[in-house]
This record gives C-alpha cells, sequence and structure tokens, in this order.
C-alpha cells in the first residue's frame, strides 16, 4: 500500500495537481496542513482518491483536526501539522505525543525542512514542502507498507 504524504502546500494548486499525477497508484493521501483551500480543491476534483487533511497554523477559520491517527495494513499512523509540538525546536514532544497513542509512524511538517528517521521505536518523517522549501527542491513522502514493515522515503520534485 502506497501513502503519500504532503504538507505545507501553501495555496500551491499545481504543486498539488503535480502530485496527483505523480503519484496516481497512492492508496492514500495525508496533508499535514498550510493548505487547506488547495487541499479541498483537489479533494473535489479526485472523489476517488482516499484523502485525509489536518490543519496547520496558516489555516486560519479551519474547523479541521490539529491531529489524527490512521491504521493502515495495521501500522497506527500519528499526523499532525507540528507547531504544537514545538518541532522547530526538537522533536521531543512529538514523540512523547506518538509513543503514548502506541503510533508506530508519526508524521509531521511546518519545519519546511525534509526530515525521515527512526527513533525510540517510531519512524518519524516530514515530508517537507511541496511549495516553499527551506531545504532546497520542493518534496514530498511516501510510505509503502508491507506486511512485514513499513519504508519510508522523500521524494524530491
Amino acid at each position: 500500500m502506497r501513502i503519500v504524504v504532503v504538507s505545507d502546500s501553501h495555496n500551491s494548486f499545481s504543486a498539488l495537481h503535480r502530485l496527483i499525477k505523480a503519484e496516481p497508484k497512492a492508496e492514500l493521501f495525508i496533508h499535514l496542513g498550510d493548505g487547506e483551500p488547495e487541499f479541498e480543491s483537489l479533494h473535489r476534483g479526485c472523489p476517488d482518491k482516499r484523502m485525509i487533511f489536518v490543519k496547520g497554523n496558516s489555516d486560519w477559520g479551519s474547523h479541521s483536526k490539529d491531529e489524527d491517527m490512521v491504521t493502515c495494513l495495521g501500522k497506527q499512523i500519528f499526523f499532525t501539522h507540528g507547531h504544537r509540538y514545538g518541532v522547530k525546536q526538537g522533536l521531543d514532544l512529538l514523540h512523547r505525543r506518538a509513543k503514548s497513542l502506541g503510533a508506530d509512524i508519526a508524521l509531521f511538517g511546518h519545519t519546511h525542512i525534509a526530515m525521515n528517521l527512526y527513533h525510540g521505536g517510531i519512524h518519524l518523517l516530514n515530508p517537507g514542502s511541496i511549495a516553499l522549501p527551506r531545504d532546497g527542491a520542493p518534496s514530498y513522502g511516501v510510505i509503502d507498507l508491507t506486511e512485514e514493515r513499513p519504508y519510508l522515503g522523500i521524494v524530491r520534485l
């Protein structure tokens, strides 16, 4: 099962549309916030795709959740934008929250810097920003789930 993870699209409708074309076989798209208008537009335009969203610090007036969980192939995936966990200063709070929820994978954005690491029994993935990267090229994350284990990666555009 392929899951595509994106964050911080900041009104770049075209970036999200390119992403859908680049990942036609993805079974789930998770947006980690700061891009609700374009996410909603994309969702309306692709009703056959499974898409979920949490709000970011720039999604003013949003009624979406701050964080959520999804289970895929027996793996618990926690996802949030990250600003409420101070991810620009470190990952301790995020890691503790994910561990308390029994998560196997924790997804977050906010920093606009892609990161993929395994720490304390939890995979931590930040897909970077698909529109306004602070670490070079725009990027998104992929999770390929198998019965054995998840494979997580960063894709640069």
